[in-house]
């Protein structure tokens, strides 16, 4: 027996489309989708491992839209099996189309220029970018990806990492909100400081803001100390960046995300 869940308007962004300019470009979409899962366990046991998982919903959600849109809002069909319910169903269509399409004007309301830096070292790194970015409301550019050391915490893997620009209605608050549900989905785990993570989602600036409180300052206190932050920020935003220090080791550009490179397994 299966339980229905609808979920409308999920906003998530892809590339879709057959022309060159349209693959060369990633577009916001919004998505309904209707889940069938078995949660007759959960009622009986009570256990979170027995229902659906949202945030690895979505995220699946926004690789498959990634990899398999065709731009031609064709309803989708996927099946996942284990830990979300054991084994969810999930039909969607795409009701409506592309809301901005980057490099675009942003809509009235969306005034916001708003910069988020990603990284990742655990796991296919490749893949939490990947899927991170496609679940960010607002794209409208996103930098090459830069692989670097990392800066201080325990010894560890080096870095994938690269910023984002948004033109969004969020403020500085609501993007921490976003940037903690993308590195949850991601199974972030915050163990020791500077030490090494699925996703770490940062938020640089937002244009006309500025915030001080315990768990949030903007713009980020130390974006202009950081080579392997100031690289890609030249890319999306080369008014914010001076000088950039050449002393904190090498910065190299590995490509872009939409190429679909991955890590080896």
């Amino acid at each position: 027996m299966s339980d229905r869940i609808e979920l409308r308007g999920l906003r998530v962004s892809a590339v879709c489309g057959v022309l060159p300019e349209e693959k060369a470009r990633r577009q916001p979409l919004e998505l309904d989708l209707d889940v069938y899962a078995d949660l007759t366990a959960a009622l009986t046991t009570d256990d979170l491992a027995d229902t659906v998982d949202y945030g690895a919903l979505c995220a699946l959600v926004a690789c498959i839209a990634d990899r398999e849109s065709g731009g031609r809002g064709r309803p989708g069909h996927q099946r996942r099996g284990g830990g979300d319910g054991g084994g969810a169903e999930a039909t969607s269509s795409c009701t409506r189309g592309p809301h901005h399409q980057r490099g675009a004007d942003p809509p009235h309301g969306m005034s916001r220029r708003a910069l988020l830096a990603l990284g990742s070292n655990l796991g296919d790194r490749w893949s939490h970018l990947r899927c991170a970015v496609a679940a960010l409301p607002d794209v409208v550019e996103v930098s090459a990806v830069y692989e670097t050391a990392p800066v201080g915490g325990p010894d560890q893997g080096p870095y994938l990492i690269c910023v984002v620009r948004l033109e969004t209605d969020l403020d500085a608050r609501g993007l921490l909100e976003l940037a903690q549900d993308r590195e949850l989905a991601a199974g972030r785990v915050r163990g020791e400081r500077w030490g090494p993570r699925t996703l770490d989602v940062d938020v640089l600036w937002v244009d006309g803001q500025t915030v001080d409180e315990p768990d949030l300052e903007v713009p980020h206190p130390r974006m202009f100390e950081r080579a392997f932050v100031l690289v890609p920020l030249r890319e999306v935003a080369p008014d914010l960046v001076g000088d950039i220090p050449d002393d904190q080791g090498e910065i190299v550009n590995v490509g872009l995300l939409d190429a679909g490179s991955r890590d080896p397994d």
